[in-house]
Formats: C-alpha cells, sequence, structure tokens
C-alpha cells in the first residue's frame, strides 16, 4: 500500500479535499447580494446560488458514503473530484442562471468527500493515524469555509467573479491527482446499489430541506412550503418502510435507530445547529454600519478577515481532538467541545460591542465546534461494521447539514423578527442577537447531553475503533 511509506500523506491529502469542498460551497457568499445584476434575475431566484448546492450536498452525501461502501471508496473520491471540477467549469462558462445553477448543483455533490475521507481513515490500521485523520477531515469543514470568505472577497474585487469558479475548478484538479497518486485502492462489499432507495432519499430530503430554505421567501405558511415539507415527510415515511423491508439498504435504518447512533446523530444536528448560528451573527454584526446600535462597520473583506482567526483555531485544536478523542474516547471529546462552544456562548452575551470580541469568541467557539465534530465520528464508526462505515459517515454528515441549515435558517427568522427600519434598511436590533447567542448556547449544551447519554462507554468507544 502507498500509504505506508508516507503514512501521514493520506491525513493531508483528505484533509485538503474536505477544505477544497467547503471552499467551494461558501465561495458566492460575498458576491450574493451582486447576483441579481450579475446575472440579469431577480433576488428570490439567484438566492438558490447558494441553495442549490447545500441541498446537492445534503441529499447525495449518503448516497455516496454508501457508493464507497459497495464499489470503492478510492473511485468514489475520484468521481466527486471530477465532478466538482465539471461543475466548476460549467459555472464559470455559464451566461445565464440556468447553466449557473447546474454547475453549482455539481459542485454541492463534491461534498460527499468529507464522508467518504473519513471512511477511508476508518480503514487505517495505526489507531493514531486513524483518529488524527479523522480529526484533520472534520475541521477542514469549517477551516475551508472560513478561509473562503476572504479569499472570495479578494478575488471578486481584484478581477472577474468568473475567476472564484476557475479557482475552484484549479483545486479540484490538484486534489484528483493527489488523490490518485496517493489514496490506496480500495475493494468494494460487491453489494447491490439500492436506486429507488437512493431516489427516495433524495426527493424526500429535497422536499424538507427546500421548504426550510425557502419558507422565509415563501412564507412560513404559506401553501407551497406546507406542501412542500410534508411532502418530503410523506416520501420520507414510505421511503423508511421501503427500507426496512429491502435487501442492501441505502440507509440501515434498524443500525441507525439503536440508542446510540440515535442519540449521537441528535446530537450531532445540535452541535451544528450551534455552529451556523454564530457563523451568520458574527458576519452580521462586522458588517452592519456602526451607526446601528448593534453593528461595528466593517467592510465584507475586513469582516471576513476578522474570522480567519476561527478558522485557524479549528484547525488548530485538531491534533488536541485527536488526543482526547484516544485518551478519553468520543463522549468526553464530544462534550468537552461543545460545552466549550457553550461557554464561548455565554462570554458572547456579556461582551460582543467590540471587534476583538467577535475574533476572541469565535475562534473559542469554533475551537469547541472542531473537538466535537472531531470526535462524533469515532463515534459512528465504533458503532457500525467495516462494510458499512461510508452509509454511516455519510447519514451523519447529513445530520450536520441539517443542523447547519435549521441554524441558519432560524437565526434569519429571529433576527428578522427583531429587525427595524434604518435609512430605508431592516437592521437587526441588539436584542435578536442575544436571543440568538441564547440559542446557540442551548443548542450547544444539548449536544453536550446528548451525546454524553449515547451509552456507549467511552473505553469501548476508543477500542472499537
Amino acid at each position: 500500500m502507498r500509504t505506508k511509506r508516507r503514512p501521514w500523506a493520506l491525513v493531508a491529502v483528505l484533509g485538503f479535499a474536505g477544505t477544497s469542498a467547503s471552499f467551494m460551497q461558501t465561495l458566492v457568499v460575498p458576491i450574493q447580494n451582486h447576483l441579481p445584476v450579475l446575472v440579469d434575475a431577480s433576488r428570490s431566484s439567484t438566492a438558490w446560488v447558494l441553495t442549490i448546492s447545500l441541498l446537492a450536498a445534503a441529499v447525495t452525501t449518503p448516497i455516496s458514503g454508501r457508493l464507497g461502501d459497495i464499489i470503492g471508496k478510492r473511485k468514489v473520491a475520484l468521481a466527486l473530484m471530477c465532478l466538482l471540477v465539471v461543475g466548476s467549469v460549467i459555472a464559470a462558462v455559464s451566461q445565464g442562471l440556468g447553466w449557473l445553477l447546474v454547475g453549482r448543483a455539481f459542485q454541492g455533490v463534491s461534498m460527499g468527500i468529507i464522508a467518504v475521507g473519513m471512511s477511508i481513515m476508518s480503514d487505517q490500521q495505526d489507531p493514531k493515524q486513524r483518529i488524527t485523520g479523522i480529526a484533520f477531515i472534520s475541521a477542514s469543514l469549517g477551516f475551508g469555509g472560513a478561509i473562503a470568505l476572504p479569499l472570495s472577497a479578494w478575488i471578486v474585487e481584484a478581477g472577474d467573479w468568473k475567476l472564484l469558479f476557475w479557482s475552484s475548478a484549479a483545486l479540484g484538479i490538484v486534489n484528483l491527482i493527489f488523490i490518485w497518486r496517493v489514496v490506496p485502492r480500495s475493494v468494494g462489499t460487491q453489494q447491490r446499489l439500492d436506486l429507488i432507495g437512493a431516489a427516495g432519499l433524495a426527493v424526500g430530503l429535497s422536499g424538507i430541506l427546500i421548504a426550510i430554505s425557502q419558507g422565509p421567501v415563501w412564507g412560513w405558511v404559506s401553501t407551497q412550503t406546507l406542501g412542500t415539507f410534508f411532502g418530503g415527510v410523506v416520501v420520507l415515511y414510505v421511503w423508511g418502510l421501503y427500507q426496512l423491508r429491502t435487501v442492501d439498504p441505502i440507509v440501515d435504518l434498524r443500525i441507525l435507530a439503536r440508542r446510540p447512533l440515535l442519540m449521537v446523530n441528535l446530537g450531532t444536528i445540535a452541535l451544528g445547529f450551534s455552529f451556523f448560528v454564530s457563523e451568520v451573527a458574527f458576519l452580521q454584526i462586522l458588517e452592519l454600519p456602526s451607526e446601528t446600535d448593534a453593528g461595528l462597520g466593517l467592510s465584507m473583506l475586513l469582516a471576513s478577515i476578522a474570522l480567519v482567526p476561527s478558522a485557524i483555531a479549528m484547525m488548530a485544536v485538531a491534533p488536541l481532538a485527536a488526543r482526547l478523542t484516544s485518551r478519553y474516547g468520543g463522549r468526553v471529546a464530544t462534550s468537552i467541545g461543545a460545552l466549550t462552544a457553550a461557554a464561548a456562548y455565554a462570554l458572547t452575551l456579556i461582551w460582543h460591542d467590540q471587534v476583538w470580541h467577535i475574533v476572541a469568541f469565535s475562534s473559542l467557539l469554533l475551537a469547541g465546534v472542531a473537538i466535537g465534530y472531531a470526535a462524533i465520528p469515532t463515534l459512528v464508526i465504533s458503532e457500525v461494521s467495516r462494510d458499512a462505515t461510508g452509509s454511516a459517515t455519510g447519514v451523519n454528515a447529513l445530520m450536520r447539514s441539517i443542523g447547519t441549515s435549521s441554524g441558519a435558517t432560524v437565526t434569519g427568522m429571529v433576527l428578522a423578527a427583531y429587525s427595524v427600519p434604518v435609512n430605508g434598511n431592516e437592521v437587526p436590533e441588539p436584542e435578536g442577537f442575544v436571543l440568538v447567542f441564547v440559542l446557540g448556547l442551548i443548542a450547544a449544551l444539548v449536544s453536550a447531553v446528548l451525546i454524553w447519554y449515547s451509552k456507549r462507554p467511552q473505553k469501548a468507544a476508543v477500542e472499537a475503533l
């Protein structure tokens, strides 16, 4: 095996792949407000440029993980990077909104590399390499998204906005080369691919996630929102019945229903919610005009740079997260991470009126989230057989996406409810930010409690790895 000569090259390559995929997801944020003019479309339509990639990632990540179990994880990793390149090129050469959305959808599918990368690391024999690798891949998700903001803002200011997508394509090509050279070949289980189950999962999840993301636009009690949401629920219910009766299901619901995995996945949702409350709220506080009661008056570029230390903190604590997981187990490590995030929110409730407050507390918060994200996959992997690690980590990544999507949506709703008109614009009041910080704190505490009572003894969790 090639990685025996370079045991840590695999960790670096998969961490870089995760960083590149998460970079892709966030790179359109600096141009989101300018897209209606750039592509000659309505604001509600251009909102899909961000939404469609998030939706594609959430829907296809569990499927990517399962495909890795069946046909081989290296093959799926290469295919996902190919889709990143193809989607980036389509977006770069697009002349209107339609093809831009197609490109962004292909880009979103590449987020499955996070789950596949964790599954590849779970196959490694060296426990230290295995746990450290999973920690770095988990941290790369937040790191890539955080560094994408200032880099994307700088690219847009320096030249054509399409350079964003050409840079993403270049990253995809580099990742293809690295994965081809470093990631070892793996043999699949030769089980059948549950195509009906994959389609049902995609349709059901799409209905629910579209309703959540578009609720603020369509109206939460509108026929369109409620119909889409409950339609997705009905499809998932029928899908669940089918999964319980089919051979080699795309998701083994019986395993997921076991107390340890159920509690861990619910804890993942709560931690993801807590994470994205801060991502939305901190950026708004930094960018709002200083003449408002809540704003600090930074430009998009400076606000993005102010959040870079939090991204660095996520990567910096990855070795610490690995040591905590190895020594004390995933439950203890995740609980420490979630409680650290809760402590950061508690401090933010008291101090959030200076730039350094946001820089310091966002760094502490994301360090806690990174520790939790690094340890959670070890709990998931310890509960399933080796030929199901891709599917299990894919579902857990989906839970993370549900948490982050819900966090962003709820934060947006709360801030909108506490907004007042200022110079013709709706600006959130300080009370709105205080409330979302309370929600983030509660979610972090709920995550710690759920993970702690996931029943799996910490010693057994480490030994199972």
